[in-house]
């Protein structure tokens, strides 16, 4: 109904939600967001305005934004106490659950540089990842503490140690997580403080992501707070363009959930889903593991608007015999990367959930997506 470009004029007109402005970076002339948050701080502290409304669920764990803003605080808190201060490595090496964002906020919030670690690797991966990355400080799973403790004597950077759900008593120099934040279903107990004021510029280093590389060891690839605040407006933008390409007007801003497979140490899942997410409002679901069985329970269950990853995971929702034993009609958005799909299945999405297609390419180096393909565009091509 409306071509790309004119689209592109709508949107990113003066005084628009999607304005750009010219930046010099690092000596080159950069185009960017004029209305990006200027950093995952300033972001934090726009999501605690989402108050009681749902961010992230895991089983019967279901935390607000108002109380997960308040675990961020109490745990930055207690960062800035154990010495970490601007530039310092904090290395996160755990499953996808609600403590990860946490960790990350907490982290990055006060200038420190979060290291997600594969937990995936093995223990000699691990001790590369930390090693690597001269961390001072990790936070991590008790299955990931019982991969990395044994090589202690490998890691003399490694100062503190803090360990989320262990089932046994930590010996130094680990301690757990939860005698500074509690339990999530718990973080409303924690005190409403505001976290702490640190100068944090947009193009400051907030994370090091490690590539798979193509030769030797993993790379580690550093990224900016203006790299993860620019993916929040850039799928805003991609859903905003959709929207007028097929001739509807802007909708009204509405809370979406998302059942989130991908692992959150990649950069798709921690940029690319996590910032519109915490930049929306919206909710992110937590899977222990894939298993096709319980992500349609979830999807039926919490009303899922939309969820991928891998196009074998569409597939296995298109294919599973079961499927059509659950209510999957909330779905409208089944998206993918990292791997190349056939034109077959952005078709078989529409035809068997009546949802739109997405596809994503990007890099860890970017911090994410680069370009995207989705809605009616994908389908006509």
């Amino acid at each position: 109904m409306r071509s790309r470009k004119d689209v592109e004029a709508l949107l990113c007109a003066p005084g628009q939600p999607f304005e750009m402005g010219m930046v010099d970076i690092d000596g080159i002339a950069t185009r960017v967001w004029k209305n990006a948050h200027p950093s995952l701080a300033a972001l934090a502290e726009h999501a605690r305005g989402h108050g009681d409304s749902e961010f992230l669920i895991f089983e019967d764990e279901r935390v607000t934004y108002a109380n997960w803003y308040r675990a961020v605080a109490a745990l930055a808190v207690e960062l800035q106490k154990i010495g970490v201060s601007k530039g310092d490595r904090i290395s996160l090496a755990m499953r996808n659950l609600p403590e990860w964002p946490v960790i990350f906020f907490a982290a990055t919030s006060i200038g420190a540089i979060a290291v997600p670690l594969n937990a995936w690797w093995t223990e000699q991966e691990l001790v590369f990842g930390l090693v690597n990355s001269e961390t001072s400080v990790l936070l991590c799973d008790a299955e990931r503490w019982a991969r990395i403790s044994p090589h202690l004597a490998d890691l003399p950077d490694l100062e503190h140690v803090i360990v989320a759900r262990s089932q046994s008593a930590l010996a130094a120099p680990a301690r757990p997580l939860e005698e500074i934040i509690g339990r999530p279903n718990d973080y409303g107990d924690l005190t409403d403080q505001d976290l702490p004021a640190v100068d944090i510029a947009p193009d400051d280093p907030s994370t090091i992501f490690y590539t798979s590389g193509t030769t030797g060891q993993p790379k580690g690839a550093l990224g900016t707070h203006r790299n993860l605040t620019t993916n929040a407006v850039s799928v805003g933008y991609s859903a905003a363009t959709a929207a007028l390409r097929r001739g509807d007007e802007l909708p009204e801003p509405t809370t979406r959930v998302g059942l989130t497979v991908v692992p959150m140490f990649h950069c798709t899942a921690c940029s690319a889903i996590m910032m519109p997410t915490v930049h929306g409002g919206h909710k992110m679901v937590f899977l222990h593991k894939w298993d096709t069985l319980q992500a349609m329970e979830i999807i039926e269950r919490e009303k899922v608007n939309a969820t991928g990853g891998v196009p074998f995971i569409a597939w296995q929702l298109i294919e599973h015999p079961d499927r059509e034993k659950y209510d999957l009609t909330s779905l409208d958005s089944i998206s993918y990367g990292g791997a190349p799909s056939a034109p077959e299945l952005a078709r078989k999405i529409f035809e068997v959930f009546g949802a739109l297609p997405g596809n994503g390419w990007g890099m860890t180096e970017t911090m994410a997506t680069v370009t995207t393909h989705g809605a009616e565009d994908y389908l006509n091509r």
